[in-house]
C-alpha cells in the first residue's frame, strides 16, 4: 500500500450543514476520495498530498488569511463579514442566499428611506449591517445574535434585523418584510495569498482546475442523436456547442448521421424540441461530470 507523502496542501471546508455536504460532495466529484464520519476532523487525498479539514464555516476566511490553511471553502457572506484578507478563486454556485434588511410587516417601512435615522438592528452580521445602514445615513445599534434573529423585533429587542434568505419563506413566515438586499452570496474557493506562490502554488492551481471542471459540467449537459444529413447546418445553428458539434457517419445510412454536442441545461428542452423538428431521433440527454474548456 502506498504511503501518504508529505502534506503540501490544507482546505478547510464547513464541518456541518447544507454546505458542508455540498462541499464534501463537490471535492469527492473533484476525485478527491472523502471518507467522512460525525466525529471526523480532518481526511487525507490526492495520494496525502492534500489535507481536508473539518471546521466551522464563520471560522475558515479568518484560517485561511493567517495561513492556518491554505485554502477554504465557504459563504460570501462570512469572507465579506470577516475582512479576512484572502484571495477569492471560484465562485462554486451552490449555497445561494442573500443578506437581507428586514423589518416587521405592520410597519410602514418598505423602503430604506423610511427607516428611522437612529435603529436597533439584530443581526450575526454586525460589520455588513454597520457598513451598509452607515452608508445610508442611518446610525445602528448592533444587537448580535446568533440564532433565532427573526423573533428579535416581535419581542422589542430590535426594530429590524439582517439575516440570510434563499427564498424569502421564513420571513413571510416569521411576519418580516424585506427593505433591502445587502449582499449576494454564494459559495466560495479562497485561498491564502501566500499559497498562490511558491512551492504551493502548483498544487493549489491544481484544485483549483479540478473544482472548476465540476463546476463547469454543471451547466451543461451533453446531448447524441441521429440527425438528417441535409440538416446538419439547421444542427449547427440550434447547438453550435463549444467548438461545434461532432459529426460522425452512421453505418449503412449515408441520409443520416450521428451528432454529438454540448449545450446549456438550462436551455436542453428548448433545443431538443427544435432538433426534434428538423429530424433528429434517438436524442439522449447526458449529464457531465467534468468539463475542461
Amino acid at each position: 500500500m502506498k504511503q501518504p507523502s508529505e502534506v503540501s496542501v490544507s482546505i478547510a471546508v464547513p464541518n456541518k450543514g447544507r454546505l458542508s455536504e455540498q462541499a464534501v460532495e463537490l471535492l469527492r466529484r473533484a476525485g478527491m476520495s472523502i471518507e467522512t464520519g460525525s466525529r471526523q476532523l480532518f481526511a487525507r487525498t490526492w495520494d496525502g498530498r492534500v489535507r481536508v479539514l473539518f471546521v466551522r464555516a464563520q471560522d475558515i476566511p479568518e484560517l485561511v488569511q493567517d495561513g492556518r490553511v491554505d485554502m477554504g471553502v465557504t459563504g460570501l457572506d462570512l469572507v465579506m463579514e470577516s475582512g479576512a484578507k484572502v484571495r477569492r478563486l471560484l465562485d462554486l454556485g451552490f449555497g445561494s442566499c442573500r443578506l437581507v434588511l428586514a423589518v416587521p410587516e405592520k410597519t410602514r417601512i418598505r423602503r430604506i428611506k423610511d427607516l428611522p435615522k437612529e435603529l436597533a438592528v439584530a443581526t450575526s452580521f454586525p460589520n455588513l449591517t454597520k457598513s451598509f445602514l452607515r452608508k445610508h445615513g442611518k446610525r445602528a445599534k448592533i444587537i448580535p445574535v446568533s440564532g433565532a434573529t427573526e423573533v428579535m423585533p416581535h419581542i422589542g429587542v430590535a426594530d429590524a434585523v439582517t439575516d440570510l434568505t434563499a427564498t424569502g419563506s421564513t420571513l413571510a413566515m416569521n411576519e418580516l418584510v424585506e427593505v433591502a438586499s445587502l449582499l449576494k452570496s454564494t459559495a466560495w474557493l479562497i485561498a491564502n495569498p501566500a499559497s498562490l506562490r511558491g512551492a504551493h502554488k502548483e498544487l493549489v492551481e491544481d484544485i483549483r482546475f479540478a473544482l472548476k471542471s465540476v463546476v463547469d459540467a454543471r451547466a451543461k449537459r451533453y446531448l447524441m442523436m441521429d440527425v438528417p444529413t441535409s440538416a446538419l447546418d439547421e444542427v449547427r445553428k440550434i447547438a453550435p456547442g463549444i467548438a461545434g458539434p461532432t459529426v460522425m457517419d452512421l453505418a449503412g445510412n449515408p441520409k443520416m448521421k450521428a451528432v454529438h454536442v454540448v449545450v446549456d441545461a438550462d436551455k436542453v428542452y428548448e433545443v431538443t424540441r427544435r432538433l426534434q423538428r428538423i429530424g433528429a431521433r434517438g436524442i439522449l440527454v447526458v449529464p457531465i461530470d467534468r468539463m475542461v474548456s
